[in-house]
């Protein structure tokens, strides 16, 4: 059974932030990446008529920058502020060769992050477009398929013996002179580069916008790791829409900081399919828009994600397993018996995010019965 907690930090809200952004922000930056386009947004009417609603989008990160996932946009706008910073002024460049000649002054860098996969991914193909080395640590038990995603673009991997945490603190330890790290949470001391991912995010909802024309959602689902997306969802829509945020019942820390008001960590080991959302802290920079701008939080089990793949097949559209948690999370505040939360959704207008691709294919071909495409 899922579980759903009516945020009783819910604070009135606030003028929006755009968290850690520089110059023009992501979205032109991100325009100026080889294979840039906007990803699609979707209409799913019969998913609105079976849950009750006027209208379901699907805005669909399954490909984005060629990855599987969202992950590529808060991972390239934070390296391109971290290089910035260190060159102390704003290049001119039109594209990679000239964004390459103009860092060429830095000299060689290795950027380090810890990853369930998609984030580390992103951070590798970003520091490859950018001709430098990559060393991502990933917990125990991720999935051969997502390690050799990670090696595909040409960086070294450890296997940390441990949680997703374990390798947080792992990736900290390797910083140096050289070596930068790349976190999409934070903790003391480190909370720009964080933040600086989470301003990334908001190229989804600018494009959003525009694919929209004017229309606006009543409702906002998103999935919730560290909480960095849920935090760039805060900021572009808090005081317009509801949000829905999504994790898995047995990692669920920001229902349980939510719950103890204030953040507390789900110990490990965190085993659930939902690969990228297996996390037991919050980032300390996420929490306090997370805190204040999400309305409800809803903790589902993988059987609520694999169905929501189904779902999603059913429209065409291929997701993972953190990818379809989103949509999960929406049928379980539809299934919740009244009383047990405050949004309406009957007649309501729904965002749902998802957040990636099959970046497990033998898992996808199991659950969905049919290869990803």
């Amino acid at each position: 059974m899922p579980t759903i907690l009516v945020n009783p930090n819910r604070a009135e809200p606030k003028v929006p932030r755009r968290a850690g952004l520089g110059g023009d922000g992501p979205r032109p930056f991100h325009r100026r990446l080889p294979g840039y386009a906007p990803t699609p947004l979707a209409e799913a009417p019969g998913g609105a008529a079976d849950l009750g609603l006027a209208r379901l989008w699907v805005k669909d990160e399954s490909s984005r920058l060629g990855l599987p996932a969202f992950k590529i946009l808060g991972a390239s706008w934070a390296i391109y502020r971290l290089v910035v910073e260190r060159l102390g002024h704003e290049p001119q460049w039109r594209d990679l060769d000239e964004l390459r000649a103009a860092l060429a002054s830095l000299g060689p860098l290795r950027f380090v992050a810890a990853t369930d996969g998609n984030h580390g991914r992103a951070v590798a193909h970003t520091a490859s477009l950018l001709g430098y080395e990559s060393h991502i640590l990933v917990p125990a038990g991720t999935a051969a398929a997502r390690i050799a995603g990670i090696e595909s673009e040409g960086a070294a991997v450890t296997v940390v013996d441990g949680t997703y945490d374990d390798a947080v603190v792992a990736s900290a330890e390797m910083a140096s002179s050289t070596t930068l790290v790349v976190s999409d949470t934070s903790w003391p001391g480190y909370t720009d580069v964080p933040a600086n991912v989470i301003a990334g995010y908001d190229t989804i909802f600018a494009e959003v916008d525009d694919q929209l024309a004017g229309s606006q959602p009543d409702i906002v689902v998103v999935q919730m790791g560290v909480g960095a997306l849920a935090a760039a969802v805060v900021a572009h829509y808090e005081g317009r829409s509801a949000i829905v945020g999504v994790e898995p019942d047995t990692a669920a820390c920001n229902l349980a900081s939510a719950a103890a008001g204030r953040p507390v960590t789900v110990p490990g080991p965190h085993r659930s399919i939902m690969a990228g959302l297996n996390c037991g802290n919050v980032s300390m920079i996420a929490w306090p828009l997370v805190s204040r701008g999400v309305d409800v939080f809803v903790a589902i089990d993988d059987a609520a994600a694999e169905q929501a793949m189904r779902d999603l097949a059913g429209i065409g559209m291929v997701a993972g397993e953190t990818g379809a948690s989103g949509l999960a999370g929406l049928g379980a505040l539809a299934a919740a018996p009244p009383g047990s939360h405050p949004l309406e959704l009957a007649g309501a207008s729904v965002l749902v995010l998802c957040t990636e691709g099959a970046t497990d294919p033998e898992a996808y071909e199991r659950i969905v019965s049919r290869v990803a495409k």
